[in-house]
């Protein structure tokens, strides 16, 4: 097969297309002739060294792919090569094949195209796991999130939105945040003109949020505290505003609020399973009928993976960036 390899973690330019071995499945694994991957900030963590893939992971960079199986393992039957899939990786989607468990494959969703549903596993499991698993989101709650232009901020909007929750977002254009409104969110701040928090406080007649979906960490702790309603709840998914921060308790307590780190990619594959038979028939059926859709900014070749990632680091996309498979 080919795929994109690195001799030693580094900038865009130490990413390569070229030939590398098969992979093989185990018992209850099937291989994937892949269509396409999807790029995620993840990735560019992982091509910087910063983010390795779990153990026994490939150790390609891609957490998504869509495609055809191809072959399937020892335990499973025959009846599934030739079906179009999409499926929810640890690693090893930018390459023409990878090796995956049966538990984190999933159909192709209704009227969408094989290319474009590579950018779907990704994103639609990682809100889906958050927002219901962890946050409990509820029908009339105030969501949200931050980096709403990002591929998970455009999928947060629509799922929440489903759900029946009324949706804020921050983001850094007024382009982005066109975007937003036009995907359902109701309240759209622009984090370079305003504070956030006094914005989604005089938003909501002072109460604040109930949920936040937090993409930067460290940074914006304290001040999405602040922007909580009692009894909030903080999801954190990603660390753009680093690790390592102080945390006032008395400050949590007196909202008796609570404070949650996810990462989908690290937990145990029965967690996945589930996670993914969920997305595949709530949000898949949402898809289906209309009321969710991805969000493509741009396709590209896989080979031209550094340049995609120039490009989602440069914070101009909107969406997803798909990588297909030449």
């Amino acid at each position: 097969m080919f795929a994109i390899t690195q001799d030693k973690p580094g900038g865009p330019n130490t990413l390569r297309w070229e030939k590398a071995p098969d992979p093989t499945p185990g018992p209850n694994e099937v291989i994937i002739d892949i269509a396409a991957s999807a790029v995620n900030r993840a990735d560019l963590l992982q091509r910087e060294g910063k983010y390795p893939p779990p153990p026994g992971a490939s150790d390609v960079i891609g957490l998504e792919c869509s495609g055809t199986i191809a072959s399937v393992g020892a335990a499973l039957t025959l009846d599934r090569i030739g079906e179009r899939v999409t499926a929810l990786l640890s690693g090893g989607g930018y390459a023409t094949r990878v090796a995956v468990p049966i538990g984190q494959v999933m159909s192709v969703p209704e009227g969408v195209d094989i290319v474009t549903a590579g950018a779907l596993p990704e994103v639609a499991c990682t809100v889906w796991s958050n927002l219901v698993h962890v946050a409990a989101l509820r029908e009339g709650e105030v969501l949200l999130i931050h980096g709403g232009g990002s591929g998970i901020g455009t999928m947060g909007i629509q799922i929440a939105r489903v759900l029946g929750a009324k949706v804020a977002v921050t983001a850094g254009s007024q382009r982005k945040l066109d975007a937003c409104a036009e995907l359902g969110a109701d309240i759209c701040i622009n984090y370079n003109d305003v504070d956030f928090v006094e914005a989604i406080k005089d938003a909501t007649g002072g109460r604040g949020a109930d949920v936040i979906l937090d993409n930067m960490g460290a940074k914006y702790l304290m001040r999405n505290i602040d922007a909580l309603n009692r009894n909030g709840r903080q999801v954190t998914i990603g660390m753009q505003g680093g690790v390592a921060t102080e945390l006032d308790l008395s400050q949590m307590m007196a909202k008796n609020v609570g404070l949650f780190g996810t990462s989908l990619r690290r937990r145990p594959d029965g967690e996945k399973a589930t996670i993914c038979r969920e997305v595949e028939k709530h949000v898949w059926s949402w898809v289906g009928n209309g009321e969710v859709r991805p969000v493509v900014d741009r396709v590209m070749p896989m080979p031209e993976a550094g340049a995609a990632h120039t490009l989602l680091d440069s914070g101009d996309v909107i969406g997803k960036i798909v990588l297909e498979t030449p």
